[in-house]
């Protein structure tokens, strides 16, 4: 007797209703590309959850990965048995036996989803518990509090017997919400904001700006390795890398220095916009964090929002810096953003930004370039690469 099954429990998809199935489908659907190296597993998607068959698969992997999986609450270890009061009564004595539950209290919570089964709910927990008390020393009853909670549920296919949770990653399955457009630099914000905006069951497509000689191969590669680690919770992932130099050194001639940034940030704002009509997305996702840089002001972010009326995601926005690291390092992209690397948006950067711009000032500004014209170039020339999961791209260096 051993593990057979792994149980899902859906969490915020049991809300959705009629439209409960759709979810449930690209859940499954998730989950097979998430699991796709694991050719011996078997996936049964039902209504209130779902259960995976390891076949003798190790379940400690399927787990780590499935916990990367957004739209999962939880997720246990199971062990399947027959509609058998003796077979449920030895397979979960199996179960408390693989605790050191010496010394340790436990309780029996049984449910019978199937009205067929020939006892009560509250009989099937006195007799399971009984069965258990009499093949082991040392181990109590506390029905309030207790070391080992045994869950059996009895269903028609069979009876599922469980005894903890592993947390899932919540959130809604990435595909349910749309697709936007992810404005990914090499910081630690854009990424965690990525990652957030998954989390709401958006897919996502990056867009990159990278400004040669002033920003290196390098940092190029620091934002595919960003981006590669985003796949692993969301699939595959289109990297638009946008050649901004141009743009970036007219706008730093043309435009008062303290109004620079409004205007480089305008700029990005507009080709990022011009990228998501092409791919057909439906919104735009920031790093931006409220008050944390001159940009990212709420006067500012009025100014910049004014190119477009695109909506503008920003997941970040109520977070300190800590709480945006700690979930950097959860997530693995700490390590990659902080390689000391500079991307287009630390080039250039005034000495005394404009923290309450004018958007009537950066309008005039903005006609001492031909603005609309590069923009155009600009998007023309961009290169994309598409990344999957668990298939990393040849490294640059």
């Amino acid at each position: 007797m051993t593990y057979d099954h792994i149980v899902i429990r859906y969490g915020e998809m049991s809300t959705k209703g009629k439209n409960r199935l759709q979810f449930v489908r690209c859940l499954k659907r998730n989950i097979a590309k998430k699991l796709k190296h694991f050719p011996n597993l078997q996936i049964e998607a039902l209504r209130d959850r779902m259960y995976i068959r390891l076949h003798h698969t190790p379940p400690q992997p399927v787990i780590e990965k499935l916990q990367e999986v957004f739209g999962i609450q939880s997720l246990s270890l199971a062990l399947k048995t027959e509609n058998d009061l003796q077979k449920i009564k030895e397979a979960t004595l199996f179960f408390v036996k693989q605790f050191p539950y010496e010394g340790k209290t436990f309780k029996i919570s049984a449910r019978r989803a199937d009205k067929q089964f020939p006892i009560t709910t509250n009989e099937l927990n006195y007799e399971l518990g009984s069965y258990v008390l009499k093949n082991t020393t040392g181990l109590t009853v506390d029905v309030h509090h207790p070391d080992i909670d045994v869950r059996v549920e009895v269903r028609k296919e069979g009876t599922y017997i469980t005894a903890y949770d592993v947390p899932g990653a919540g959130g809604l399955p990435v595909g349910t919400s749309g697709k936007a457009m992810l404005m990914l630099s090499g910081g630690i914000d854009s990424p965690v904001a990525g990652y957030l905006a998954m989390k709401r069951g958006l897919q996502i497509e990056a867009v990159h700006f990278f400004s040669p000689p002033f920003t290196s191969e390098r940092a190029k590669q620091k934002v595919i390795d960003l981006a590669q680690r985003l796949t692993e919770f969301g699939g595959t992932i289109r990297l638009h890398i946008v050649p901004f130099t141009e743009l970036q050194q007219a706008i730093y001639k043309q435009v008062p220095e303290n109004y620079s940034l409004i205007a480089t940030r305008r700029a990005m704002l507009r080709i990022t916009d011009e990228i998501r009509k092409k791919e057909n997305g439906l919104a735009i996702v920031t790093g931006e964090s409220l008050g944390q840089v001159a940009s990212q002001t709420l006067e500012s972010m009025v100014v910049v929002n004014d190119v477009t009326t695109t909506p503008i995601l920003r997941p970040l926005v109520s977070m300190d810096k800590t709480e945006i690291i700690a979930i950097a390092e959860r997530i693995g992209t700490h390590h990659i953003s902080i390689r000391p690397y500079e991307d287009c948006c630390t080039i250039f950067t005034p000495k005394a930004p404009k923290t309450k711009p004018k958007k009537e000032k950066i309008i005039q500004y903005e006609k001492f370039l031909p603005l609309d014209e590069m923009i155009t170039e600009t998007v023309a020339r961009v290169e994309t690469i598409t990344l999957k999961p668990n298939e990393p791209l040849d490294e640059l260096f």
